[in-house]
């Protein structure tokens, strides 16, 4: 009997699942200024990121506004293969395709280019004033972006078909011209992003040690050898990340842009899956339709994004998770 009443009247030990609650209740005590400044973005990531996602549902039913989502019927997959099986999914799609990998093998490298040219600059009065002009651009709407190319490729007034008229060639209509789309929009594209994009790149290179340079430097490393050997291995992780970042967003374009640039000449190659939901949904008042092609934009590029990511984990790069 006293053997039982020792063993009741021991206290009992605290599980260590209790003593980590105790200890998380007490850093979040301690830390509760830094939460309450977390809480806009997270507040802000649930509203307008993860509650629009209840909306999906309309993407497999025929949505009636007065229905709502719960009331209108369910179709199932129906729009999901009325899009794949439409005459227009292969230009759409090719045309999506087609601009965005353009733009990303062309348009990624700039700014890599940029930082490390910039880095590599004596004067740092030179060196503010050069970061100064590239990533001004960056600043101007892309409304103007868009008239300045009206104005500089026109036909009749545009500096560029005076160029070509005064060499002796005949203006060209660069708006009207479906091979001419591309390349205006992928130049006007690098010319506004590529500074503001190099600034991320910098910050990256101000982190590399001073000391590596010193001593390549002393072995007789030449600039070339040091950006090789050093400055881009250096900023490598940074790479590879945004790399990843871009290919999750390879079916994404600037939207605006797009449908500022587009005539009803060059349609053959400036349409492409966003402008065709955005008169399929608010023009044409076709909301799950267009509601399906979105979200199956959205699983293309969410499977793009994990199969680099995991190519980059198992070739020993960084990666996002």
């Amino acid at each position: 009997m006293s053997t039982e009443s020792s063993v009741k009247s021991r206290p009992r030990r605290p599980t260590r699942s209790s003593i980590d609650l105790h200890t998380r209740l007490r850093l979040l005590a301690r830390s509760w200024q830094l939460y309450v400044l977390l809480l806009p973005a997270v507040l802000y990531i649930l509203v307008f990121k993860y509650w629009p996602m209840y909306g999906a549902q309309i993407a497999f039913r025929n949505y009636n506004p007065s229905d709502g989502f719960a009331g209108s019927p369910w179709v199932g997959l129906e729009h999901f293969e009325r899009f794949v099986t439409s005459f227009q999914f292969e230009r759409l799609l090719a045309n999506t395709l087609t601009l965005n990998a353009l733009g990303l093998l062309i348009a990624f490298p700039v700014p890599i280019i940029l930082a490390l040219i910039v880095n590599q600059l004596q004067s740092e009065r030179f060196k503010k004033f050069t970061q100064t002009v590239l990533y001004s651009p960056s600043f101007i709407s892309v409304v103007v972006v868009v008239g300045m190319i009206h104005l500089l490729f026109s036909p009749r007034s545009g500096i560029v078909n005076n160029a070509i008229v005064t060499f002796g060639g005949d203006p060209i209509f660069f708006m009207g011209a479906p091979e001419w789309f591309r390349p205006l929009y992928i130049g006007s594209d690098i010319w506004q992003n590529a500074g503001f994009s190099m600034i991320v790149y910098l910050a990256a290179l101000t982190a590399i040690d001073p000391a590596l340079h010193e001593a390549a430097r002393v072995d007789g490393a030449n600039k070339w050898q040091r950006i090789r050997h050093i400055d881009i291995p250096g900023i490598m992780p940074v790479i590879t990340i945004l790399f990843i970042l871009a290919i999750g967003n390879l079916f994404n374009l600037g939207f605006e842009k797009v449908l500022i640039m587009q005539t009803d000449l060059n349609l053959p190659t400036s349409e492409v899956i966003q402008t065709y939901v955005y008169k399929a949904g608010l023009q044409q008042a076709q909301f799950s339709y267009s509601a399906a092609i979105g979200l199956f934009n959205s699983l293309i590029n969410l499977a793009l994004l994990m199969t680099f990511n995991w190519v980059a984990r198992r070739a020993g790069q960084s990666s996002l998770w």
